[in-house]
């Protein structure tokens, strides 16, 4: 009998088959990232519209949620670094193929750029506000000059920022079920409609909650051919793609991503949302929270599901 001896490191902790070494704070801190980047959207486009004084809620109110969401989301980042103390090289180690580098820097920028907006407004919460000191009303004076500078700025990284959350995954080709290019524009798009969520959830103007209904509505719909798309591509790939598919059709994801994502995420607000439009009164609240449950739960299931599917062949 002859006997060969195999060596693998398949059976080691955290390698194949159950891969784990993304927890919580990953899915919540893409969630917080797309929903800033979403907000921050909206807040530029149409102040560069020149419609601030119409949609008020939208250019200066809810951005303030955005610099809130961005430092909680790196302080969960931070938290999942297994090696906290050199997070810093990331800014001094430049690699242009790297989506971690891309992202430190747009999270930099972004991040920023979000604080400088909010301090613009902030007499929309408090008329009285004095900023004490002569450099900092200097500041104020000199961002407030070149404010069309700073929206296009933020304009350009929030879709920046909701596109790389998308990246950061599909950049992984040893995970089938993230390696797809639909990944990107999907988290974008899904970004995008928990910031218009929010604005509607925000504001007390009916023209401006009617506005972004018909907006969220809009991108609803293009999140939902997204992921029918994405679907049809993992479908018609190869075997592993496949098995990444099947994941969530008849696989341990299948209830809980077109239950909670699809139906309770987008296809019933979305249905709200048209009710909204054709006359009935449905609380703002209802499809807006069910918008932002389901792009959290988005992140989580894709996040967790990523990372079961694999290379086995």
């Amino acid at each position: 009998m002859n006997e060969e001896l195999i060596i693998s490191g398949r059976e080691n902790l955290m390698v194949d088959p159950h891969l784990h070494i993304w927890h919580w704070p990953i899915p919540l801190y893409l969630f917080l990232g797309g929903l800033a980047a979403g907000i921050l959207f909206f807040a530029a486009l149409f102040y560069l519209m020149g419609r601030e004084n119409e949609y008020r809620t939208a250019v200066r109110r809810i951005p303030f949620i955005a610099p809130i969401a961005l430092i909680v989301g790196l302080a969960a980042l931070f938290f999942d670094l297994r090696h906290k103390a050199f997070f810093w090289q990331l800014y001094t180690a430049i690699r242009l193929e790297s989506p971690m580098s891309w992202g430190a820097w747009t999270l930099l920028v972004i991040t920023t750029a979000s604080v400088i907006w909010c301090a613009l407004h902030i007499r929309e919460f408090f008329p009285e506000w004095d900023w004490k000191y002569r450099w900092l009303i200097d500041l104020e004076t000199f961002f407030n000059k070149y404010k069309k500078v700073l929206a296009w700025v933020i304009l350009i990284y929030a879709v920046i920022t909701g596109i790389y959350t998308g990246i950061l995954l599909s950049a992984f080709n040893a995970r089938p079920l993230w390696n797809t290019s639909v990944l990107g524009p999907l988290f974008l798009a899904s970004g995008l409609s928990a910031g218009a969520a929010s604005i509607v959830l925000g504001s007390k103007d009916k023209k401006e909650r009617l506005t972004f209904t018909k907006i969220d509505l809009i991108i609803l719909g293009v999140e939902l051919f997204l992921i029918i798309h994405m679907f049809m591509g993992f479908l018609a790939s190869t075997r592993v793609q496949i098995e990444a598919a099947e994941l969530f059709l008849g696989g341990g994801y299948t209830m809980v991503f077109w239950i909670f994502v699809v139906f309770l995420g987008i296809i019933l607000p979305a249905a709200l949302d048209l009710m909204e439009l054709r006359g009935y009164h449905i609380p703002a609240v209802i499809p807006g929270v069910l918008v932002l449950f389901g792009s959290l739960m988005f992140r989580f299931v894709f996040v967790f599901a990523g990372q079961i599917s694999r290379w086995l062949y």
